[in-house]
């Protein structure tokens, strides 16, 4: 599926960078990606963007940390830090109200803002999303691998591969080499490597803080929300979604068969006409 032409903008929020990619036009949409080595926006949601540009105005962002967007990650409360920034990118552009879609440490994202600001949130699609029951059961072996890729001997193109191709997805060999490829390139920002965004919790107070089933706004949040969660996911559990369904009072679950963590990529025509059906409701 083809990327439609965007306009390419950054902006200040708080001192720090945030670039964006916008295309179409509608109710504003926000596409939250996830958090793994060289991840950023557009690339990430490659595969929906065209779609759901016919429907909405579809945003874009690099979360802090990633892709072209300034670095660093308040590593005492990475969510709210991440959840701040997108909220000064939708002042920044007169956006009182708007969906929210995010994938992983996207999803995080989102379901923070939601929970600190609910009046800024209309509807949220959150796939495999971070935070979910972290306390309650040891990493899953993706999110190890994950959390470990900048550790030991530093980041590699194998360690990547290896993590894409037997972690993220549900059929490695589907994903093209030169997606790796220019993962690989911006996952070895010096930058990045000297703070990488997504890294193990420092102390248990952290910890616990991105552990949303320990909030308990979550069981008051009213926010219309679906969850698309992959079965095959190896990195966060697709147990989380069920979590969610039975503390959230207005979350719909769906599980995606044969996918991963990457559902809007390896189900993208499942994800996009689920996606839009819902946003329209």
């Amino acid at each position: 599926m083809s990327t439609p032409t965007m306009i390419e903008q950054t902006v200040d929020v708080g001192g720090k960078t945030i670039f964006y990619a916008e295309t179409g036009a509608g109710p504003a949409v926000l596409l939250l990606h996830g958090g793994g080595p060289g991840a950023s926006g557009v690339a990430n949601f490659s595969r929906n963007i065209a779609e759901l540009a016919k429907s909405f105005r579809v945003i874009v962002p690099d979360l802090p940390g990633y892709g072209r967007s300034s670095k660093g990650v308040d590593q005492n409360d990475p969510f709210g830090y991440l959840a701040n920034s997108i909220r000064g990118l939708l002042d920044r552009l007169d956006i009182r109200k708007a969906h929210l879609v995010g994938n992983s440490y996207g999803g995080a994202c989102a379901l923070r803002l939601a929970l600190d600001t609910p009046d800024r949130v209309d509807r949220m699609v959150l796939m495999g999303p971070g935070g979910i029951g972290t306390t309650r059961a040891l990493p899953t072996t993706g999110l190890q691998h994950l959390l470990a890729y900048y550790g030991g001997s530093g980041p590699s193109r194998d360690k990547l591969e290896t993590f894409i191709r037997e972690d993220l997805v549900f059929d490695g060999s589907a994903v093209p080499a030169e997606v790796i490829d220019t993962r690989y390139q911006s996952s070895i920002d010096p930058e990045v490597i000297a703070n990488p965004p997504l890294r193990r919790p420092s102390g248990l107070r952290t910890l616990w803080r991105m552990d949303f089933t320990r909030d308990s706004r979550l069981a008051e949040l009213g926010t219309p929300t679906l969850v698309i969660w992959g079965s095959a996911d190896k990195v966060n559990r697709p147990s989380g979604g069920k979590m969610l369904a039975d503390i959230m009072p207005n979350c719909d679950l769906l599980l995606a068969a044969n996918a991963g963590h990457w559902v809007q990529w390896e189900r993208a025509d499942y994800f996009n006409q689920v996606t839009h059906a819902f946003l329209t409701v």
